[in-house]
């Protein structure tokens, strides 16, 4: 398997196909690098270098018992970036991946970066704050921890209905549902439980200020799981020149519902820079 060391010792497992500009892949919770294997495929097929690594605790990645916090995502993205030498790579974040590769920017700035894609992301902030009181109560995610720990296998069985919107007229396959929950199962439990906390409690706006690249927001309208108007909407007005597509009543999982738009329009931002 492809791996690299992390700074902390963890080993990061990842994919690197085809050849080209860079585009990096970072997943959203509680998945693995494989959630992204349409676009790195169809992305790889027209010219391009697509990496998608499995976050620590996550897949095929090492599962060490600290370390899920937004600063130590970044740090891992940089010792891949720095490992694996990218230049120009376009970083592509989908839901809480969309804070790492934000968190990067913030701590690391864009010298090795060409532009930024954030997927249904969880900036510039998630959860609900003293000054931002629009965002997700916290009860809603003291109620995902409660259902992990009791039961997660089932959690993460009914957590696929809003997920993909299934009980808003989308439609996928059963297979996609024993695929989304068998990667899920993968994680460590410690790492999923921790993750919850990262992306309710961390606040990107200071990040999302240092963004500097050229930079396509997609978004659900439908999103059951990630509201587009306290995240993508306010992304996308915060970055400037910011490209905003809204999804017509597309779920938080869109890369499955709506795989061949989001494969050419992230195809069409990338030949744009």
């Amino acid at each position: 398997m492809s791996t690299i060391t992390t700074a902390d010792g963890t080993q990061i497992y990842f994919k690197d196909w085809g050849t080209g500009k860079p585009v990096l892949f970072s997943h959203g919770w509680p998945l693995d690098a494989d959630m992204w294997d349409s676009q790195l495929n169809y992305l790889a097929e027209r010219g391009y270098r697509v990496i998608a690594f499995d976050r620590r605790g996550f897949g095929r990645s090492d599962q060490p018992w600290t370390g899920y916090d937004y600063d130590t995502f970044a740090s891992d993205i940089n010792d891949l970036i720095t490992a694996l030498d990218l230049q120009e790579v376009t970083l592509v974040g989908f839901s809480m991946g969309g804070g790492d590769v934000t968190r990067y920017i913030g701590r690391y700035g864009s010298a090795r970066v060409a532009g930024l894609v954030l997927l249904g992301a969880v900036t510039p902030i998630f959860g609900k704050a003293a000054d931002y009181p629009q965002g997700v109560d916290a009860s809603v995610f003291e109620g995902i921890e409660a259902g992990l720990r009791k039961d997660r296998a089932q959690f993460i069985s009914d957590f696929a209905v809003p997920f993909y919107g299934t009980n808003a007229g989308q439609t996928v396959s059963q297979g996609v549902l024993t695929q989304t929950l068998n990667i899920a199962l993968l994680a460590s439990l410690k790492g999923t439980i921790d993750c919850v906390t990262a992306f309710s409690q961390t606040d990107f706006r200071p990040d999302v200020a240092k963004v500097d690249v050229p930079t396509l927001v997609i978004h659900g309208s439908n999103d059951q799981v990630v509201p587009f108007a306290t995240t993508g909407k306010v992304a996308a007005e915060s970055i400037p020149n910011a490209i905003l597509k809204v999804y017509d009543n597309a779920p938080h999982g869109f890369a499955v519902t709506h795989q061949d738009q989001l494969n050419e329009d992230l195809l069409s931002f990338l030949q744009s820079l």
